[in-house]
């Protein structure tokens, strides 16, 4: 069983179950749910890959020509990546999506996400200091709705309900979302208002592998390819400062795409190894997340992260002057 121990003064104060599923190469690897369960759960922002790859083949099939936005030869690695994201909202991450947004001919009224405060602090507090409101461009998801929205304007479909789930471009969602894990899921709403799957954690590393190999031979699927290459060329865009993804994919050795997903949810994607990865703490807290996948790709992926630069801070409890009086450490990994 593979938990998140906090200590606090060497005495245990809490305990985080770890689940984890592994997919390598078109087979399922050798680190799965250690008590025989799958583990179910909504994919969240972990999904976005793979709904960014729908849209752009939407797009793509509209029959655009060379010299219309909606091509995805003439989008870059940055705008892959903000698409693909669950951005912080700091300044070069809103600049993206509203350069975007003006690309494709859309206004922020477009957005259905929401209004939602940055959680890059410096953002959020130069907001409050301006005495102005986050807009739809600071929620995090603000670059997946954006081309959401530019695929409907670019098949003609509508944009008023492009959050639900019998919209054509949800309906494309769904249905690559069924090729890639082999099944029909379950469908809940996520936060930002769309569609979210209720996946088990094997076919989620499932779809990450398939995701890893795209990157390592984009033959087998051209849009993934891009789409990966560009979260790992940008993991500053994906993601944001301090926050885990990035920190993860700043000690990768090797080509690595990460995303977090909401309530402790994490997936990876290791081309040079065809490893997707898929990990799920039942607790949904995100310290106890960034402690757990480190540990578990140690032991699935030997040499492919290397130690922190410094202490890595979410191992340490600190208490409210910033004084470190607990840790955490990850057990029962070595009987798995």
């Amino acid at each position: 069983m593979i938990n998140v121990l906090q200590l606090r003064c060497g005495l245990p104060e809490l305990s985080h179950r770890v689940h984890v599923a592994v997919w390598t190469g078109g087979e399922p690897g050798e680190l799965t749910t250690d008590d025989g369960a799958d583990h179910h759960t909504c994919w969240r922002s972990a999904s976005k890959p793979f709904q960014l790859a729908a849209a752009l083949d939407a797009m793509e099939a509209a029959g655009a020509s060379e010299n219309t936005p909606y091509t995805l030869r003439s989008l870059s690695d940055e705008a892959l990546a903000i698409g693909a994201s669950s951005h912080s909202g700091e300044p070069r991450h809103t600049a993206l999506v509203a350069l975007l947004m003006d690309r494709f001919g859309l206004d922020l009224e477009d957005l259905q996400c929401g209004a939602e405060p940055p959680v890059h602090r410096a953002t959020l507090e130069a907001l409050t200091r301006d005495n102005a409101l986050p807009s739809a461009l600071h929620n995090d998801c603000s670059g997946k709705h954006t081309f959401m929205l530019a695929a409907c304007r670019a098949r003609g479909w509508s944009t008023d309900d492009y959050l639900d789930r019998d919209h054509p471009l949800q309906e494309r969602i769904f249905h690559r979302i069924c090729q890639l894990v082999d099944g029909r899921p379950t469908l809940a709403i996520d936060g930002c208002g769309l569609p979210t799957p209720w996946l088990s954690l094997t076919e989620m590393a499932r779809a990450w592998s398939i995701l890893a190999c795209a990157v390592q031979d984009p033959e087998l699927d051209p849009t993934l390819a891009r789409i990966g290459t560009a979260m790992a060329a940008e993991p500053a865009l994906t993601s944001g400062i301090g926050r885990i993804d990035l920190a993860l994919a700043e000690r990768a050795t090797e080509p690595w795409i990460g995303k977090i997903g909401a309530l402790g949810v994490f997936c990876a994607a290791l081309p040079d190894r065809g490893i997707g990865l898929a990990l799920k703490v039942a607790s949904g807290d995100e310290n106890a997340l960034a402690c757990a996948v480190p540990a578990v790709v140690d032991r699935i992926a030997p040499g492919a992260l290397a130690p922190p630069s410094g202490a890595w801070p979410w191992a340490h409890v600190p208490n409210v002057v910033g004084r470190v009086v607990g840790r955490r450490v990850v057990t029962g990994l070595d009987g798995v």
